[in-house]
């Protein structure tokens, strides 16, 4: 798979992130409201930094391992968000996504995830994806529920995030069951 990778979606754009992306980036993992739902802790500039840096590293190896992406309206190039697919077990990976604050309610994280899902699906070859969502988080729930994700069951203590363990709610597709 070629990099740098750019997946229009109905919506949104997913692509790799530059450093020129801090800014937008901050807005999103520094925003306690955002984290909350989040598998980390609110994160300062620097941490920014590394995350994207860290981000194009890996995007760039070979084999890649994640597909850690921007997501960008159409109309706009600034990122209002990521969508992430970790690749783990044998045609297996795990997504995720956050929506900056300000951009909630608007579909961005439906059209992200079903966008990422279908690129991991068609193009990297994947059989199975998953979702981890924490159990009050009903705005991703109901994302991952429209897509069509099976309810799997509760992964008791999964991350330790805002000071405190929390319980994950775990979702999966498998590529036979994806009609996007």
């Amino acid at each position: 798979m070629p990099y740098p990778i750019r997946i229009v979606g109905d919506q949104v754009v997913l692509r790799e992130f530059t450093l020129d992306d801090v800014d937008d980036v901050l807005a999103i993992i520094g925003d306690d409201a955002v984290t909350t739902w989040l598998s980390f802790d609110s994160r300062d500039r620097e941490q920014a930094v590394a995350m994207i840096e860290g981000t194009i590293k890996r995007a760039q190896q070979e084999p890649r391992t994640e597909f850690y992406l921007g997501v960008t309206k159409r109309e706009d190039d600034r990122v209002i968000g990521f969508a992430r697919i970790g690749l783990s077990g044998v045609q297996a990976g795990k997504v995720g996504y956050a929506i900056a604050a300000k951009e909630w309610g608007r579909g961005y994280a439906t059209d992200a995830a079903r966008t990422l899902v279908t690129y991991a699906f068609k193009e990297i070859g994947l059989h199975r994806i998953t979702a981890a969502i924490g159990p009050d988080n009903a705005a991703s729930i109901t994302v991952v529920q429209q897509l069509g994700f099976t309810l799997e069951g509760t992964l008791r203590d999964h991350v330790f995030t805002n000071g405190q363990w929390r319980d994950s709610v775990l979702f999966s597709v498998l590529a036979h069951e994806w009609s996007w």
